[in-house]
């Protein structure tokens, strides 16, 4: 497969972009009840967390409100992680770029400011749609809650327009860790699988980005955990008539630690990570570059003929 180099700037932001959004789609619709119940048992502070409580709400939900109800919240995760996905990765393409990230002279820690500053930009263009897709996840079907615009519209006429942004402090930092953590180790491991293969022009196999993408999944999400915690908790307060308890970073903090510790709440459901985390991440980042490797190929075809027509 030919390299991007023949690739217009504009071609090449296209080609991350849709690679992105559909990486991204399909990763989290993948795990996406696993997602529904992990956000319920971290902005839940009286249930003790198990994963077979997981398992046995997600079992509870399926049983009284249907197959489709372990989906419930997956509109807004996608009307979120399509343009964040896409907005991330397109732009870690571009910080990479900037900062040199694949020159042998490069220090390897740009891969971390490559990834963080690529995770910032995505969170900051699609927060409020993280907002209402937490609050969708922890409350019931009906009612103000069933919809995206009717969460939105909720929000904004009970809590007022920056109430979508509620949160978005540790939601910066969490994103810094995960993303820098999950670029980081990916780069580095698949870049060491195609050293092993032969460098050059050697490319890792699907299994090895598979696997490079499960361990950065796990790194970033379990760095990262304590800053999700509290995001859900601000994010949800107010919805679950919390909000004065969660109305910032540190009470929020102090509230979770005091209430209820280190293990049971700051890294409540962390267990659920271990599995959605990988998996989540080795999809993500396998789809994209394959399809990003896709359309290129294509796009040099199509531009290839134009020349000799």
């Amino acid at each position: 497969m030919t390299g991007s180099s023949k690739l217009s700037p504009g071609e090449r932001l296209v080609s991350s972009l849709v690679a992105g959004a559909v990486a991204g789609g399909i990763a989290k619709t993948a795990i996406a009840p696993l997602d529904r119940s992990k956000i319920f048992f971290q902005t839940n502070e009286t249930r003790n967390y198990r994963f077979r409580y997981a398992i046995r709400w997600l079992r509870h939900g399926y049983r009284t409100e249907g197959l489709v109800s372990l989906w419930r919240g997956n509109s807004a995760t996608m009307a979120r992680i399509l343009p964040y996905a896409a907005i991330q990765f397109s732009s870690h393409e571009h910080y990479k770029t900037l900062l040199k990230v694949d020159q042998k002279d490069t220090p390897k820690i740009m891969r971390f400011f490559a990834g963080s500053l690529a995770g910032v930009t995505g969170q900051l263009a699609t927060y409020p749609l993280d907002k209402v897709r937490a609050v969708m996840a922890v409350t019931n079907s009906g009612g103000q809650y069933r919809s995206v615009w009717s969460v939105v519209q909720k929000i904004k006429t009970e809590e007022g327009v920056l109430a979508l942004y509620r949160g978005v402090t540790p939601s910066m930092f969490g994103v810094m860790l995960y993303a820098g953590t999950s670029f980081f180790t990916y780069e580095t491991l698949k870049n060491a699988a195609a050293a092993r293969e032969g460098g050059g022009d050697s490319s890792p196999t699907v299994t090895q980005r598979m696997l490079s993408g499960a361990v950065a999944g796990l790194l970033g999400q379990t760095s990262s955990y304590p800053l999700d915690i509290i995001r859900r908790r601000m994010q949800t307060g107010v919805s679950l008539g919390k909000g004065n308890k969660y109305s910032s970073v540190t009470k929020t903090f102090l509230s979770v630690l005091r209430q209820e510790g280190v293990r049971r709440g700051l890294y409540k459901g962390i267990s659920m990570n271990f599995i959605k985390g990988p998996v989540a991440t080795s999809i993500s980042f396998t789809t994209f570059d394959y399809i990003k490797m896709a359309m290129h190929w294509i796009i040099e075809e199509k531009n290839s003929l134009k020349r000799t027509l």
